[in-house]
């Protein structure tokens, strides 16, 4: 059939005439019919599924926590074939993070599922978004995940809680972490202020100490076994944390243990002054805002407050003699005008193993003291101190690690047998000899005169003790 330009002049007024009539005569239940066909032919012959992630959600006026997610994991896994990619490094954070451009594309693939990552960036009235900036508000951001229909289940059941895992996981590994200390004041209802912080860059690690490695090793295991097990807290009714109780003489790495747990797991620590809070309420309030992922320290316990029940003997005296409590009120610092804690022992055990305690998962509370015999029974059952770990003086094996670490000798040293017979009677501690070590090195000495100024100290300790010793027997 030959075409000229009268045939094709008659093509186009049929089609004009068509459409005029479609839109004219034909009512619009008709079109939505003829609507609702044309989709449904165009999704039988496409065979591609689509899942769209906001930045926003308009419904509840704030972020979607998936599209962040997906952003954190496009970033660390799937932008190496990206054309471009946008680079943007927080305040908190170490390194830059990568993100995928407006109207650009990356792929990714799962269980052998091709999936392609589209960013896009379209208009949007500023009205439909009154919450964020004037800047932002005209354009309306989302992510686009297509891949194969038949994969829909998969992908929706599967890669999508990956890519939340993922994210989680690089977040917790590229965040900076966190001391944080209480306040000793109260400002308003926001939890943000119950805590001060300040960046956590202490060094110790599970290598670096000083501690007997059989102990080292049992404690790391338990640490790991404890974060793995959150289905397992979950099935047997109990709330995702532990409590471990440090206690032994002062400088036995305590509290290096407790910065070793941290860097570990990189979790967060929240150092809990007891003496600076005012009542069991405060005490709830700093509890419930804290963060999963963090170590709760309440160091040298048996100092903070009266654990051992000895207030209550206290109350009862002063039920007894009712002046002597009007007397010692007027003598109290609230009185003075500064607020004295209320703080006490229920309290205390509420904070650790009460219904506060289960608020926020994945969290260690972690006790020292240098005499455990002073704190209350209750306190220490199982449950509250899941475990007790003893960290006495200095044996050969801690002694070899602080050498290592700090003189970088070993046990083939000519001095080392001499020390390692010297440390069952000196009774020197980690701190002891990590200072004696330490002054050698400022003073410029070599590693042999910081072995033989250890083996002179534990020399004198041991003449020390023995005298101690002999004096004690002609007193008794």
């Amino acid at each position: 059939m030959d075409w000229d330009w009268s045939s094709i002049g008659s093509v186009l007024a049929t089609i004009l005439f068509l459409r005029t009539a479609y839109c004219d005569f034909l009512p619009p239940e008709f079109h939505s019919f003829i609507s609702f066909l044309f989709r449904g032919i165009v999704v039988r012959l496409i065979n591609d599924a689509k899942i769209l992630i906001d930045e926003y959600d308009v419904a509840t006026c704030s972020a979607n926590e998936l599209y962040s997610a997906a952003n954190a994991y496009l970033g660390a896994r799937c932008l190496d074939d990206a054309a471009v990619v946008r680079l943007n490094k927080r305040r908190e954070s170490p390194l830059p993070a990568a993100s995928l451009p407006g109207c650009h594309t990356t792929h990714d693939s799962f269980r052998g599922i091709p999936l392609r990552w589209s960013s896009v960036v379209v208009g949007q009235d500023s009205s439909s978004y009154p919450f964020r900036s004037s800047s932002s508000a005209a354009e309306h951001r989302s992510l686009e995940l297509t891949f194969h229909r038949r994969h829909s289940h998969v992908v929706r059941s599967a890669y999508i809680p990956h890519v939340l895992e993922e994210a989680e996981r690089i977040a917790s590994a590229s965040r900076e972490r966190h001391l944080f200390t209480n306040r000793a004041e109260i400002f308003g209802d926001d939890h943000r202020s119950l805590w001060s912080p300040v960046p956590f860059s202490h060094p110790s690690t599970f290598d670096t100490l000083a501690i007997d490695p059989a102990l080292r090793d049992d404690i790391r295991q338990d640490l790991l076994r404890f974060v793995a097990r959150r289905d397992y807290y979950a099935r047997v009714g109990r709330a995702w944390k532990r409590g471990y109780l440090l206690y032994g003489p002062p400088g036995t790495g305590k509290t290096s243990l407790i910065a070793a747990i941290a860097n570990l797991l990189e979790f967060d620590v929240y150092d809990l002054e007891l003496t600076a809070v005012h009542s069991n309420t405060i005490l709830r309030r700093l509890l419930a805002s804290t963060t999963s992922k963090s170590v709760v320290v309440i160091e040298d316990a048996d100092c903070l407050l009266d654990l051992t029940g000895r207030n209550k003997k206290k109350n009862k005296q002063d039920e007894e003699d009712p002046k002597s409590k009007e007397e010692e009120e007027e003598h109290t610092p609230a009185s003075s005008g500064f607020r004295s804690s209320t703080v006490s022992l229920s309290g205390v055990l509420n904070f650790v193993d009460g219904l506060w305690s289960s608020c926020v998962g994945e969290r260690l509370m972690i006790f020292t003291t240098n005499h455990p015999e002073r704190l209350d029974e209750a306190l220490l059952r199982a449950g509250r101190m899941d475990r007790k770990i003893h960290l006495s003086y200095c044996g050969p094996a801690a002694f070899h690690i602080l050498a290592r670490n700090y003189l970088e000798a070993g046990q083939e040293h000519p001095r080392m047998l001499e020390a390692e017979e010297l440390l069952a009677e000196a009774e020197m501690t980690p701190a002891d000899i990590a200072e004696v070590f330490m002054r050698c090195d400022a003073e410029g000495e070599g590693t042999d005169a910081a072995m033989d100024g250890v083996v002179e100290e534990m020399r004198r300790r041991k003449e020390q003790a023995a005298a101690t010793a002999s004096r004690g027997k002609l007193k008794g």
